[in-house]
């Protein structure tokens, strides 16, 4: 049983934060010049300071009483031997054998699952060589250079943001693309870019049914078929899929067929045969460099105790601010543009795994559990809604990711990125009083009614809260790491708020009445009952198409 009220460690936070939610910052800085080092993780050429936050030992020792009242060492250990974690779906929980670098097995139902990843990885690499090199070639002989992946969710976030993190790597004559958007638009305007003779697609879908990846699939197959003909199919896609009668039905060689399995969830699929096409752009060992990255985060997490654990500590220090101060939001902000698409992709590994209002034990929660993300790439996003985070209502904690170094050093461009960076993170803490503003408006020759004016305007009440995630330079290892950090850090969360962190029903429903109001919005079908908002825009919007 877990609950708020019936956990020692949890009264214990609630007392704490009681004194701690007026201690500020700046004072502990003053109070101690070792704290950036007491509170500051080093992993290979990864550093994360978390000394921005406001917790002392007390506070994270009583933090790390959390985790192991809630048995996180054992829960550990169950993910990593193939239990079937997945308790909703009575799944093992195994996208950590993906990118596994050692020989021990890993058992599911009494069979090794790793003969038959190391099997899907090795078709990978053979397969993403042969195009790479010109050796798989289109219907025309025509080498393919432009690859499509059709996915949505998982078979679509992950890929598609790797594929842009690692485009320093990618092959000079391949150009990738993606489609999810059910949205005709968003297949129209790729296939307005692409010559037939040249454009592989890559199908994601483990059934092979997805409703949005099907229909963008068979919108490609019919552009393909008028440009090339029905035999041209077989050499122009390839499935990542189980169906294989699907597949066949659809016109793709079974041999050109990936297969993936129910102990990968789709928002954790990136490092299986979803990653086709990180695999293709990049070449097999920049991706396997990828993998080894994520095994490495792995380890560490696996085999390090609590009080050294980067995973570990920023999970929970995001229980700390989600569930004792009330922020239910934090924001990830990468400065780096080729990362420019990991915080959408971490909001689908976050608010799709611990979006969760019922416990493990089958109990509507009375604590608040997955945390809402946003961000975007520094330093845009200082243009657009750091003003909330320095001077909103309610604060926000940020997690900062920057490369020391970057793939393109022209001028000073970095060293400017990496000001404004460090800048940021010592402003969110330090912030501006209401006398350093008018000792700073006086210095600029302002009068003094001016700076009575002005002054109120021109303070930060700081003590917000920041961790940054330095790396040398964002290459696949770094990224595999990366990835494998925030993966462990909800898996971490779930344990604490005893929640599946791996299944989402959440998406069910919508999808379902989707289908019901379709021949509605087609003219099939009539007298569907509604609520009088939906039935009102069904007639509108039929009114409209006519």
């Amino acid at each position: 049983m877990f609950g708020k009220q019936k956990s020692k460690a949890w009264k214990c936070l609630k007392t704490l934060h009681k004194h701690y939610c007026k201690v500020e910052m700046r004072d502990l800085f003053a109070a101690d010049r070792l704290r950036a080092e007491k509170y500051s993780l080093q992993l290979d050429n990864m550093l994360v300071d978390y000394s921005k936050n406001r917790v002392d030992d007390k506070i994270m020792q009583a933090l790390f009483a959390l985790a192991r009242e809630r048995g996180l060492a054992e829960k550990i250990k169950a993910m990593f031997k193939g239990e079937k974690i997945n308790q909703t779906e009575n799944r093992a929980v195994l996208h950590i054998a993906l990118r596994k670098q050692d020989d021990a097995p890993i058992y599911v139902d009494g069979r090794d699952v790793m003969p038959q990843i190391k099997a899907v990885l090795e078709k990978i690499r053979d397969f993403s060589e042969a195009v790479r090199l010109g050796k798989f070639v289109g219907y025309t002989g025509k080498k393919l250079t432009n690859i499509v992946n059709i996915g949505i969710g998982g078979s679509d976030l992950g890929p598609f943001m790797a594929v842009e993190a690692l485009k320093p790597y990618w092959a000079k004559d391949i150009k990738c693309y993606f489609i999810s958007n059910i949205d005709g638009t968003a297949c129209a305007e790729v296939l307005n870019r692409l010559d037939p003779e040249t454009t592989l697609f890559i199908v994601a879908s483990k059934t092979f049914t997805t409703i949005e990846t099907l229909t963008n699939a068979k919108t490609c197959r019919h552009w393909l078929v008028d440009a090339l003909g029905e035999h041209a199919v077989a050499k122009h896609f390839v499935a990542l899929s189980t169906n294989k009668a699907e597949v066949e039905k659809f016109g793709i060689d079974a041999e050109n067929m990936f297969e993936f399995w129910d102990f990968v969830g789709g928002r954790y699929s990136m490092w299986s045969a979803i990653g086709l096409i990180i695999a293709i752009a990049v070449g097999y060992k920049n991706f396997e460099r990828m993998l080894e990255g994520a095994y490495a985060m792995d380890k560490h997490f696996a085999e390090t105790d609590f009080e050294h654990n980067i995973p570990v500590i920023l999970a929970l220090i995001g229980i700390w601010y989600n569930d004792f101060y009330g922020v239910h939001r934090y924001a990830v902000i990468p400065y780096d543009q080729y990362l420019q698409y990991l915080p959408s992709y971490l909001q689908q590994l976050d608010m799709e795994s611990n979006g969760k209002s019922v416990t493990l034990d089958n109990k509507f929660v009375d604590y608040a559990t997955g945390p809402a993300l946003f961000g975007g790439a520094g330093t845009n996003v200082q243009h657009s809604f750091f003003q909330l985070l320095h001077q909103g209502t309610e604060m926000v904690p940020t997690d900062f990711i920057v490369p020391a170094i970057s793939h393109n050093e022209i001028g000073n461009h970095h060293q400017i990125l990496l000001s404004n960076i460090l800048a940021q993170g010592e402003a969110l803490m330090h912030g501006k009083t209401e006398a350093e503003a008018a000792l700073e408006l006086e210095k600029a020759g302002k009068s003094k009614a001016e700076i009575n004016r002005l002054k109120k305007y021109k303070t930060f009440s700081g003590n917000r809260p920041s961790n940054t995630i330095v790396f040398k330079k964002i290459d696949p290892y770094a990224l595999g790491m990366l990835v494998a950090m925030y993966e462990h850090k909800v898996f971490v969360q779930g344990v604490i708020w005893n929640i599946n962190s791996f299944d989402q029903f959440g998406v069910e429903l919508g999808k379902q009445l989707a289908l019901n109001i379709l021949p509605e919005i087609e003219g099939t079908a009539f007298g569907v009952e509604h609520d009088s908002s939906t039935t009102n825009l069904i007639n509108y919007i039929k009114k409209m198409r006519k």
